[in-house]
C-alpha cells in the first residue's frame, strides 16, 4: 500500500491514546488524528475531490494542520501547503497555478484566502475552532486510505524562486515517505520523544522531520504557531522537549534570550539545524550554553528536503552539511558537468529517492534542473578527504571582486566571531572599478558600540586584502522569510554605502 498517509493509520493503530500533538493545553492522541483525517477525506469527497485533485492548505502550526494534510492524502488528494502570511494575489497563483478544486484557510487569514480563491475558482473551507469540529462531526468518516502509485504525486511545495514566480516542486509518496523514515533513523525518535514544532509546516523541512517522522515515531509534536525565543524555551522546559529542528536565527535568538539561564532545557537529546548555513561559532555558542549537541544538514525541497546529514553515529563536523543519506548520492560538478577535481569548489548535484519528480507544469525548469537523474542545487561546495560536504555559498550569491571570487559565507562566519555582531549578511554591492564591492549588513548585539571601521579592522586581519567587508551599515533587523531563513535578495543597500 503506497500512500504518505498510511503512516498515520499504522501509528494509530499501534498507539491509539498516545499524544500526537500539544498545543499548550490542547492535546490530542494518535486515534483522534486517525479519526479527523478520515473525516476530512469524507468532506473532500463529497465536495468532488477525485485521486490526484490539488488541495491547499493555508493553516499555521496548530493540529488542524496535519489533520487536513492526512486527509487530503487519505482521499487520494495532492497537498499544496501555503504561508498564511500570503495575501489575496498571491493566494490566487498558488491555487490558480495548480488548478487547485479547495483550500483550508485558517480564519483570521480567511479574508486574504478567500479574495484570491474567488479569482481562481477555488472552494475555501474555513478553519475555524470549534466550528470546524461541528463541520467534520456532520461528515461519514471515510476509513479506507485510497491507493496511490509510489510515483503519484504527494504534495506540490512551491519554492520561492529569486527570480520570477515560485515554481511548484512535485514530492511523490516515494520520496516523502523515504525521507521521513530517513529523518526518522537519522534521530532515532520513538514514541517516548517530545519534538518541538517550530519550522512552519509549509515548509518542507518542518513537514518531513517533524510531523512525518514523528508520525512514523508515534513522537508528540508540541507546536509553537508563530516562533518566539522565549516562548520556545517555556515549552522546552514545560514538555520536556527531546528533539528540537531548527534553522539557525532560532538557534541565534535561544541563545541571546534573556530568559534562557531561568528554563531547565536538560531534556534536550539532540538538535538539528537546516535552511541556511549554521555559523561555527553560533553552533559552539549554543552547544555549550545548552549542553546538546547539534547535528547540521541539507536539503532543498526540491529534495523532499533532507539529501546529507551529520550522522549521529558518525564524526560531525563543525561547519560541514555531512555526507549523504543512505540511498542519496551526492558530487560536485563545474558547470560544464564534469566532476571538479578534489578539494576544488563544484556545484552540489544530487540523486537519489529524494529527488522530485520535476517542476508541475515546467517542463524547462525541470530538464534544466534534473540532467541525467542529478538534481542541480544552485550551492557551490567542497568535498575534503574524509567524504564530508561544506557549503561554500549559493552559485548566485557568489561575489566577484575584482575578478577574485568572495564567497559570503566565509565573511559572515568571521563577523559572527565578533562578540559585539547578533547577525550578519554579506551581499555583493555594484562597484563601477572592481565590478563588485563586498558589503555586510549588521545587527549588534544590545547595548554594544562598534563601529564599522572597527568590524572592518576585525575582519580584515583574518582574510585575504581582497575578501574583508569594504562597505559596512547597521539596521535593526535582516529581512527573513517563513523558516527564518536571512533572505540576501531583500538586503537594501543604503545609498552612501553604493556611493562610498
Amino acid at each position: 500500500m503506497t500512500n504518505l498517509a498510511t503512516i498515520v493509520t499504522e501509528t494509530a493503530e499501534r498507539i491509539p491514546d498516545a499524544i500526537a500533538y500539544k498545543l499548550d493545553d490542547t492535546e490530542v492522541n494518535w486515534q483522534a488524528v486517525d479519526e479527523g483525517s478520515a473525516r476530512v477525506a469524507s468532506l473532500l469527497k463529497e465536495k468532488g475531490v477525485e485521486p490526484g485533485d490539488r488541495v491547499g492548505i493555508m493553516l499555521p502550526n496548530v493540529p488542524y494542520f496535519p489533520i487536513a494534510y492526512y486527509g487530503i492524502l487519505r482521499a487520494g488528494g495532492t497537498v499544496v501547503p501555503m504561508n498564511v502570511l500570503l495575501k489575496g494575489r498571491e493566494v490566487k497563483f498558488y491555487l490558480e497555478d495548480p488548478e487547485a478544486k479547495a483550500v483550508f484557510a485558517w480564519h483570521d487569514f480567511a479574508e486574504a484566502a478567500e479574495t484570491g480563491a474567488a479569482d481562481a475558482g477555488t472552494e475555501v473551507i474555513v478553519v475555524k475552532p470549534g466550528e470546524f469540529e461541528q463541520l467534520l462531526g456532520g461528515a461519514e468518516p471515510a476509513r479506507e486510505v485510497v491507493e496511490r502509485d509510489g510515483n503519484d504525486t504527494a504534495v506540490i511545495l512551491y519554492t520561492s524562486g529569486t527570480t520570477g514566480q515560485p515554481k511548484g516542486a512535485e514530492l511523490t509518496h516515494d520520496n516523502m515517505l523515504a525521507n521521513a523514515k530517513a529523518s526518522h533513523s537519522l534521530f532515532q525518535t520513538d514514541e517516548s520523544d517530545v519534538v518541538l514544532g517550530a519550522l512552519p509546516l509549509f515548509h518542507s523541512f518542518g513537514q518531513t522531520c517533524c510531523m512525518n517522522a514523528c508520525a512514523i515515531a508515534g513522537a508528540t509534536l508540541t507546536f509553537i504557531p508563530r516562533f518566539d525565543p522565549s516562548k520556545a524555551l517555556e515549552i522546552i522546559e514545560r514538555d520536556k522537549v527531546t528533539l528540537f529542528a531548527g534553522v539557525p536565527t532560532m538557534y541565534n535568538a535561544m541563545l541571546n534570550d534573556k530568559s534562557r539561564e531561568e528554563r531547565d532545557h536538560s531534556s534536550l537529546k539532540i538538535c538539528c539545524s537546516g535552511g541556511s548555513a549554521l555559523p561555527g561559532e553560533l553552533m559552539r555558542g549554543f552547544e555549550k550554553a545548552f549542553d546538546c549537541k547539534i547535528l547540521e544538514g541539507y536539503g532543498l525541497s526540491e529534495t523532499s528536503p533532507v539529501a546529507s546529514f551529520n550522522h549521529p553515529d558518525k564524526e560531525r563536523k563543525v561547519g560541514s552539511i555531512g555526507t549523504p543519506i543512505e540511498g542519496v548520492e551526492m558530487k560536485l560538478v563545474d558547470d560544464d558537468g564534469n566532476d571538479v577535481e578534489q578539494g576544488e569548489v563544484g556545484e552540489i548535484v544530487i540523486k537519489g529517492h529524494n529527488v522530485m519528480k520535476g517542476y508541475w507544469n515546467r517542463e524547462e525548469a525541470t530538464a534544466e534542473a534534473i540532467v541525467d537523474g542529478w538534481f542541480h542545487s544552485g550551492d557551490m561546495g567542497k568535498l575534503d578527504d574524509d567524504g564530508y560536504f561544506f557549503i561554500v555559498d549559493r552559485k548566485k550569491e557568489l561575489i566577484i571582486r575584482g575578478g577574485y571570487n568572495v564567497y559570503p559565507r566565509e565573511i559572515e562566519e568571521v563577523l559572527y566571531e565578533h562578540e559585539g555582531v547578533l547577525e550578519a549578511a554579506v551581499v555583493g554591492v555594484p562597484d563601477e572599478s572592481m565590478g563588485e564591492e563586498v558589503g555586510a549588513a549588521v545587527v549588534l548585539k544590545e547595548g554594544q558600540d562598534v563601529s564599522a571601521d572597527d568590524l572592518k579592522a576585525y575582519v580584515k586581519e583574518q582574510v585575504a586584502n581582497y575578501k574583508y567587508p569594504r562597505k559596512i551599515w547597521f539596521v535593526d533587523e535582516l529581512p527573513k522569510g517563513p523558516t527564518g531563513k536571512i533572505l540576501k535578495r531583500e538586503i537594501e543597500v543604503p545609498e552612501e554605502a553604493k556611493s562610498a
